[in-house]
């Protein structure tokens, strides 16, 4: 199936937007997309009522999948623009050249469906600063074509529009350029981005355009997804990756695809808890810690991922032995794993349950440190030389009926232990307690289940953080 459509159906699906002027903009005239028409604020129709719950580590991106259950879209559609709007607020952890993995589960279903998109190596040789191929939008097209109700072009919209226009720098951003900033800006593309034309780096509420991402995201939205992998947007991206020392071919487009799977799961007091499968093995990691108690401040999760990785290091990923282990609560152990900062992660659920959690990672901070040329795209680094990072999401739900709690967290070596934490707090339907540590959590819990009674149905984001739990109620905003 070509990656331009979204199914042979795909025409009947419902739309979210009004129908947007179809401008053939090409990749090199995004300043002429900031001027076309059609390209404004899409007039859509608003739902009223409970319409979901949003929690995400960037507050932009999770109000425009707010935006997107508001008006009628679900779980999947909103959990794919809040994916993409995070390349454009969050390039750190999260750029059109990063990847990561998605849990998504709706009423009905006995175990969800994991979507893995990890971003792996970039396969050229003589790589001077060496690249990941770009998955997320691969990620979030498959994910989205499984379980969403719009076209898949419909869900770039808003991450274009932010690109085109500008945004706000967050305060996670914020952070993350301090931390990197005179690398980041020995790169004249990246410069072009990240600082204020004075040669300063962007500071918390500094405007931030990106007009080539835009422009990027304007082709794929009206090419096709498979354009930046089989066509000419591939073939720009993989010789300005090439020219950036990314070391990235059109092969390497080519051949690595989104893959669907089944998730790891395990019984937890009457509830099914379904968590992503290796190769995303936080969940591995999460399932130890839900079934072991903390020892004197072991981390548990992440003791299991670093036996899990000695283990399997360089054999093929066998998810099979790994819900083996679950079911046995037999776990390899290990040691410590790096706390490199490099992801960052969200929940989407709406009105009828139908939940996605996902974990986004660059692999490094910005990745690379430099931009793909004219398209804008900050260069995730390659997993060769870097630690793996650690991805985790679970989602529990009742006789496949009605959804309970979802949790994920970012925080690379303590990810899992602080997603489980998370988790089974939304499952009592309490706020969890944190203490020290990188780890950042993201939880909704619905304590009554959902569909059913929504009023017991809550988003928590972790207050050592910089995210935002959006409520679901309509009709308690306009009060």
């Amino acid at each position: 199936m070509s990656e331009r459509y979204l199914s042979p159906g795909s025409a009947r699906r419902t739309s979210i937007f009004s129908a947007p002027a179809r401008v053939a903009a090409s990749l090199f005239m995004a300043a002429l997309l900031a001027g076309c028409g059609g390209s404004s604020a899409p007039q859509l129709t608003a739902v009223s009522g409970f319409v979901g719950e949003v929690v995400a580590d960037e507050p932009l991106a999770a109000l425009a999948a707010r935006d997107v259950l508001a008006r009628g879209g679900n779980a999947a559609d909103a959990a794919a623009t809040l994916g993409l709007a995070l390349s454009v607020t969050l390039p750190s952890r999260a750029s059109l050249g990063a990847g990561g993995a998605c849990l998504a589960w709706k009423p009905g279903q006995k175990n969800g469906e994991a979507f893995l998109f990890l971003p792996p190596a970039g396969t050229e040789a003589g790589a001077e600063r060496p690249a990941a191929v770009p998955m997320l939008v691969r990620g979030f097209y498959l994910m989205q074509l499984h379980y969403g109700s719009v076209d898949f072009s419909e869900t770039l919209m808003p991450a274009r529009n932010m690109a085109r226009d500008g945004v706000p720098v967050g305060t996670l951003l914020a952070s993350d350029l301090s931390t990197v900033d005179a690398a980041l800006l020995a790169d004249e593309k990246a410069q072009a981005i990240f600082s204020n034309g004075k040669g300063e780096i962007l500071k918390t509420n500094d405007l931030m355009v990106q007009s080539r991402l835009a422009g990027s995201l304007e082709r794929i939205r009206t090419a096709g997804t498979g354009d930046l992998y089989t066509g000419s947007l591939g073939q720009v991206f993989s010789q300005a990756a090439h020219d950036a020392g990314g070391g990235v071919s059109m092969a390497d487009m080519r051949r690595n695809l989104a893959t669907v799977s089944a998730p790891l799961s395990l019984d937890i007091n009457g509830l099914r808890v379904n968590l992503l499968p290796p190769p995303a093995d936080g969940g591995l990691g999460m399932a130890a810690a839900l079934t072991h108690h903390q020892n004197q401040g072991v981390l548990i999760g992440e003791s299991v991922v670093s036996g899990w990785r000695n283990q399997t290091n360089g054999k093929p990923i066998n998810v099979n032995m790994a819900q083996s282990m679950v079911d046995s609560q037999r776990f390899p152990q290990g040691g410590n794993l790096s706390a490199l900062p490099a992801s960052t992660s969200f929940i989407v659920t709406d009105r009828q349950g139908e939940t996605v959690g996902c974990a986004l990672t660059m692999n490094n901070l910005f990745g690379t440190g430099r931009v793909a040329g004219s398209t804008g795209i900050v260069l995730a680094a390659s997993p060769a030389r870097l630690p793996l990072p650690m991805l985790a999401a679970a989602i529990a739900h009742k006789n496949k009926d009605y959804f309970h709690a979802a949790a994920t967290a970012s925080g690379q070596n303590v990810a899992a232990d602080t997603a489980a934490i998370a988790l089974r707090a939304a499952i009592l339907g309490v706020k969890p307690k944190v203490g020290n540590g990188n780890g950042r959590a993201n939880f909704v819990s619905c304590r009554d289940g959902l569909p059913g009674d929504e009023k017991k149905c809550f988003g928590w984001t972790d207050p050592r953080g910089s995210g935002l739990a959006v409520s679901g109620n309509q009709d308690n905003q306009k009060k």
